[in-house]
Order: structure tokens, then sequence, then C-alpha cells
């Protein structure tokens, strides 16, 4: 991908370096390479993407310079790679997010902040004395949300920091994205159901082209599940049959519009692709709310189970009483980030069997808008590609890929 091969590009010498006036400042530089700026004492210089107060990512947001000691105890200092800009970022930013970041001043603001974003990885490039499974040159990603990921560096505890164990073959993208699209799709989709892995197994989802409807795809072709996906049409159809084929193209059985799901032909043609009927949806994965969540717990087959995991229509989720009552569909909720709190180890685990899959070619990239974050980047372009987040129909998920600095 060339999100890979941007990392590690040489950056020119920044002319700027923000450091208390008592630690003097030298660069160290080669003909074709510019090391990160660093003070006679050992200290890494950073950026970090923060707010004060919540509202409108282009309204809060900030960048904050500071400096960062060398790392000491079971501390280590990692740079980042990639941080993915995830709809679940902008609402924390926003202040609507369940899971709230601290704020504090240890960073040297003016008034207590917070950093931004929650998914990403990094690499290690110092280790404290008392560090024990993590290694300068390891990958790690965060272990729980709310530690800052939109910064060039961070110095953190060894302990909340989950080592990717084998890089080999994987590029920071692929690495980078793992810890919320895919191990959302993964854990929904097996802990939902009991399933006989025949190939006759169905589950339906909406939001068939989001991050985690793309995962779901993958995983449910790999492990023999049949998938009805949902997507929003569009007006220029070409653009529409476009996106019906690329998720075609990576295991999706059906996909229809929402339209479509709502139609009155839609019984009939699904009765006709589960075999009359004989071959089970047993899962319903629902990011969207309101009507189209409706319309998709009516086709799911007696006992299976509905997981809503978003809202994006802000609209509630309506349900028949015949569907509790006679066809006793349970109805579930999943927040991958209070999953990955209370399942350290379980996390650690999707994410190698995904980061598996990746690496044998089972499992696509999926497409992203790269925001390019180097020294000399400055706030305007980053609180920009935040707020380019909330727009409608996208190319691909924001992502800040980190130029070495």
């Amino acid at each position: 991908m060339a999100a890979s091969s941007r990392i590690g590009q040489p950056l020119k010498v920044a002319t700027r370096v923000l450091l208390p006036r008592s630690r003097p400042v030298f660069t160290t530089q080669t003909p074709s390479l510019q090391r990160r700026a660093i003070s006679t004492y050992g200290y890494t210089q950073a950026k970090a993407l923060v707010f004060s107060k919540y509202g409108e990512p282009q309204d809060v947001l900030s960048l904050h310079g500071h400096s960062i000691s060398p790392a000491a105890g079971t501390n280590v200092v990692v740079r980042m790679l990639v941080a993915p800009i995830n709809p679940a970022d902008i609402n924390q930013i926003q202040g609507v997010y369940p899971s709230k970041p601290n704020m504090s001043t240890a960073l040297g603001t003016s008034e207590p902040s917070a950093v931004a974003g929650n998914e990403g990885v990094a690499e290690v490039i110092s280790t404290g004395s008392g560090v024990k499974s993590l290694s300068k040159g390891d990958w790690v990603i965060m272990k729980h949300v709310s530690q800052g990921t939109w910064r060039t560096h961070m110095d953190i505890d060894e302990s909340r920091l989950i080592k990717i164990d084998n890089k080999e073959g994987l590029t920071p993208l692929q690495v980078g994205t793992v810890s919320v699209n895919p191990c959302t799709a993964y854990r929904m989709l097996l802990d939902s159901a009991k399933w006989s892995f025949r190939g006759d197994e169905w589950f339906i989802q909406n939001g068939a082209n989001s991050g985690v409807g793309r995962a779901a795809i993958q995983l449910g072709r790999e492990w023999g599940f049949k998938s009805i996906n949902v997507i929003r049409g569009r007006e220029d159809k070409d653009e529409e049959q476009k996106l019906r084929q690329e998720l075609l193209d990576i295991g999706a059985t059906k996909v229809i519009t929402e339209e479509e799901l709502q139609s009155r032909e839609i019984r009939d043609q699904i009765k006709e692709w589960t075999n009359g009927g004989r071959e089970e949806v047993k899962v319903g994965l629902n990011c969207v709310g309101g009507k189209p969540a409706t319309a998709l717990a009516k086709f799911l087959s007696p006992g299976a189970t509905m997981v809503t995991y978003g809202a994006m229509s802000k609209q509630p989720v309506i349900l028949p009483a015949s569907l509790l009552i006679f066809k006793e569909i349970s109805f579930n909720g999943f927040w991958v980030s209070k999953w990955s709190d209370r399942h350290p180890d379980q996390k650690k685990q999707t994410v190698e069997d995904v980061l598996k899959l990746t690496r044998e070619g089972k499992f696509k990239d999926i497409p992203v808008q790269e925001c390019n974050w180097g020294w000399k980047t400055d706030a305007e372009t980053l609180k920009k590609a935040v707020q380019g987040t909330l727009g409608g129909f996208r190319a691909g998920k924001g992502v800040f890929v980190f130029e070495e600095t």
C-alpha cells in the first residue's frame, strides 16, 4: 500500500524546535536523511493534536509542540506510524461519546487538555531500564481507548501497549487499522451465533461498505458464511454498480440497496437465495438504525441475533413485537472499546488472527485517504483531514501517515 512506502521518507530539517530555553537544541543530519530534533539531554521533540474543550474538531483542536524526557522505568518512547480517523474519535472530541479522555497539563499545555485519537500503530524508539516486554524497533498498538494516538511521539508505560509479535509481511497501515473495525466484525460474527461452518449459513448487514462491513464480508467468506450486504443507493448508478462489484470482489454473496431491502420483491428474493429459507440467516449487523434496521431484522431466522454497533441515521431501532415473541430474536449491542478493556488478551488473539489472514493475502486493506503528517505539517491541514471524516460519501477512511520526525 502507499502508506507503507511513505513512512520513513526524508523530511527537511525543522526550522523551529519547541523547547524550554534551558535546553540547548541541535539537529543531526546526513546528506540523505534528517533525524528527529533532540536536545543535548536526549529529549525527543513531539507534536500532538489536543483539545481542552468539547466541540467541532475544526474549532477545538490545536497542534501542540512539546518535549519528551528519555524513557525511564517501565516506560517506552514510541514514534507513531499510522493513526486512523474514526467516527468515534470525532464523537469523542464533540463530547457525545460515552468514553471521555482525562484532561491534564502533563504535556505542558496552558490548560488541561487531551490528545485526540484512539487507534494506531507505533514503533518503539527507546525503552526504560525496567522494560521487559518491548525492544527498540518493535511495533505496538494501543491496549485501551483514550490513549491519544494523534501525535508524532508518545511516552507510555509498556503495560498499556500490545506488541505485534510478527510484523513481517505487514504494512503500518494494515497494523494501524486492525484494532477497531476488524476486531468489531470478528467478535460480532463469531460471538453472536453457534455456527456449523458448513457453508450454508448467512448473515445480513447494513453499512456494508464501511470498514466494519468490509471486514465482516472478508471474515465471513473465510469462515464459510454467506452474506446479504446492504448499501445506500447512489444517484450515480455507475458509482453504485462499482461499489457493488467492490464488495462482491472481496467475498460478498449478495449486495442490495436500502431501497431494495424495503421493497415488496425482496422477501421472495431472499427466500430464493437461502434455498427456500432452509439456510438460516443467523446474525444481523446494524450500524444504521431507523427503518433500514427494522427491515433488516425482519429477514432474520427464528432464534437469530441482531447486533447494533452504530446509529448512522441517528434514528432509534424500532422492533415489531412479533420478532421478539414469535421468532425469539435476540437484540444486542456491541461496543469494541468496552470489549477491549474487558478482554485485552482476547483482543491480542483477535488482532493476531486478522493479521495472519492479512499476511496470507486473505484480508485486504480498506480504502483510505491519507494525510501525511511531517514536522512542518500545519494545524489547519490536520484539522481539515479530521473534519472531512464527517462528510458524506468518501473514497476511503481518513488516516494520518507519519513521516519520520
